[in-house]
């Protein structure tokens, strides 16, 4: 018997493209603006989110049956702020310095509406295993954005990738830059973000021309 059934998988696979929680349903865009600029930390915002929403869609499956509808949201606050407490607490134990780069965007994951809208819309609905993997793939359409709009905003705008220099030194003049090349410092601003987001929204669209909406 395969562990994941036909649905099983699309729950993983529909968020990473056709369905995807930034570039289709339009949520999270407040962070894929904001910590972009560098690709490290859009891999740890995308990795914190992996795991403040895998795991909570589970606490709040396993509890979807004792917890009364009219203090549901409270709930999910509550289990939603548990987590990210840990993450915030970890990376302050282990990444101080990206800790404090991301700063205050990692509490504003309790408010991220993605993480909330899978707790309401999928969660409370449904058992662990499925929420889980729901949670996994919700995260995980999110974060290949945020990875997607960091690596090409730290290469274009700073000449790097996770800090190190991959176009050469444009002091020395090397690599690229021995050519005339030169950062583009716009795009280490938070509207470049919306730019690659918005590429990203119209290549989807241009090849799958079902995600186009009619008015």
């Amino acid at each position: 018997m395969a562990l994941l059934s036909k649905k099983d998988t699309n729950l993983i696979l529909d968020p990473l493209a056709d369905n995807n929680p930034i570039t289709i349903q339009v949520l999270g865009i407040c962070s894929a603006l904001a910590i972009t600029a560098e690709l490290k930390a859009s891999v740890v915002m995308a990795l914190s989110v992996i795991f403040v929403l895998g795991a909570g869609n589970v606490v709040i499956s396993l509890m979807r049956n004792i917890i009364p509808s009219k203090i549901r949201i409270i709930v999910q606050l509550i289990v939603v702020a548990t987590l990210v407490i840990i993450v915030d607490q970890v990376l302050k134990a282990f990444a101080y310095e990206l800790s404090k780069t991301l700063a205050v965007f990692v509490g504003l994951i309790i408010t991220n509406c993605i993480i909330m809208g899978r707790f309401e819309a999928f969660a409370l609905g449904n058992g662990p295993w499925r929420s889980f993997l729901d949670g996994i793939g919700n995260a995980l359409g999110y974060g290949v954005i945020l990875v997607i709009v960091g690596f090409f905003r730290e290469l274009l705008g700073s000449g790097t990738l996770f800090g190190f220099k991959v176009l050469g030194d444009p002091i020395a003049k090397t690599g690229v830059y021995s050519i005339g090349y030169e950062n583009n410092g716009f795009m280490i601003i938070p509207p470049a973000a919306l730019i690659v987001v918005g590429i990203i929204i119209w290549v989807q669209r241009s090849r799958n021309r079902t995600l186009i909406e009619e008015h």
